[in-house]
């Protein structure tokens, strides 16, 4: 097993090999499934399943440090047409209720438009994770217009209300095109308080904390963004940075990795773990391959059930029953509050 004095060396962490050896490492921590036996709760397994995530790449118009997905301009990994409409197969299920695109900017695969409306056709409910400065890229101006005829729930990353934050993560001039991204949802219908249209801010922490409060973060938000911008949002949710990806080089690049671990287990929530989003969801990659969840995809750890890893063999059935792939990073999913695509887990 290599040290962490070695693997310090390493500035980008991006192969999901190297990630686990470095999750390995921590011996110290008790693994994810003995703490579920710690705390006398089953071995994970999903319960239900009615969401289908689908990355639909790994191209982005930004390089943000807290990205798990390690996207970027320089990406080209795209789905194919071919993958897709075995998603949208697969979605026919009456089973799901959702379709929650990803990427990268999910907006830049060509086929993105088509794939919103098919679903819609389907009478799914459908959820665009947007970067919101890709609806200024040239090209893409008119997305707002189109994801509103379409009534696509938008949830959209901002790191926080403050300009030095904010561009401390996405890079210099970020808060200001995410501003004015805003608006132009504003001025499409969406997030004011009477609008079904949804637009949902996302909130990482800055650092190495576990995130506030989601509620009073969120009056925070309304309270600045619509005093300084005249921005409205329909709410906010938080998600704790994941020990994986760019964020997991950072930790290790700063010696800050056991500190951070140690925090994540310190904080495990055992009221969370009826809700995580692995018992409800299954995740598909850009070549359409399964996982319990994107973060799992991103350390490339596939479902447990060998017939049924990749999307032309989906079975809903054998799906909405399967045992939970676990590792150490579930650990930011269950601390605290608890974190999931659509925020804290346990409410204030």
């Amino acid at each position: 097993m290599p040290s962490l004095t070695l693997l310090r060396q390493q500035s980008k962490l991006a192969d999901p090999r190297e990630q686990l050896k470095i999750l390995d490492t921590l011996e110290q921590f008790p693994t994810f499934s003995q703490q579920l036996k710690q705390h006398q709760l089953p071995e994970l397994k999903a319960c239900a399943l009615d969401t289908l995530q689908v990355n639909l790449g790994k191209l982005c118009n930004m390089t943000c440090e807290h990205c798990h997905v390690d996207a970027g301009p320089d990406r080209r990994e795209i789905m194919s047409a071919e993958n897709i409409e075995h998603c949208l197969t697969a979605l026919a299920h009456p089973g799901f209720q959702t379709l929650d695109l990803t990427g990268g900017a999910p907006e830049m695969n060509p086929h993105f438009r088509e794939m919103v409306s098919r679903t819609r056709e389907l009478g799914k409910r459908v959820i665009d994770r947007c970067n919101l400065t890709i609806l200024l890229a040239p090209g893409y101006q008119d997305l707002p217009e189109f994801l509103s005829e379409q009534e696509v729930e938008i949830v959209a990353s901002l790191p926080c209300y403050l300009e030095e934050n904010t561009d401390a993560q996405r890079g210099d001039g970020a808060f200001r095109r995410s501003m004015e991204a805003l608006k132009r949802l504003n001025a499409a219908g969406y997030g004011s308080e009477n609008s079904s249209l949804k637009l949902t801010l996302v909130y990482n922490p800055v650092g190495y904390s576990l995130p506030p409060d989601q509620r009073e973060l969120e009056s925070a938000y309304k309270r600045e963004l619509y005093s300084r911008f005249g921005i409205e949002f329909t709410n906010l949710i938080t998600i704790t940075n994941m020990p994986i990806s760019r964020y997991l080089s950072e930790l290790v690049r700063n010696e800050r990795l056991e500190e951070y671990m140690s925090k994540l287990v310190q904080a495990f929530n055992p009221e969370t773990v009826p809700g995580l989003m692995c018992r409800s969801l299954v995740s598909i990659d850009w070549q359409g391959y399964l996982y319990d969840c994107d973060f799992n995809q991103m350390l490339d750890l596939p479902v447990a059930i060998p017939e049924q890893r990749h999307i032309r063999n989906f079975d809903y059935d054998s799906l909405a029953a399967r045992k939970i792939v676990t590792h150490r990073h579930c650990y930011g999913c269950t601390a605290g509050a608890g974190s999931s695509c659509s925020g804290a887990l346990e409410r204030s």
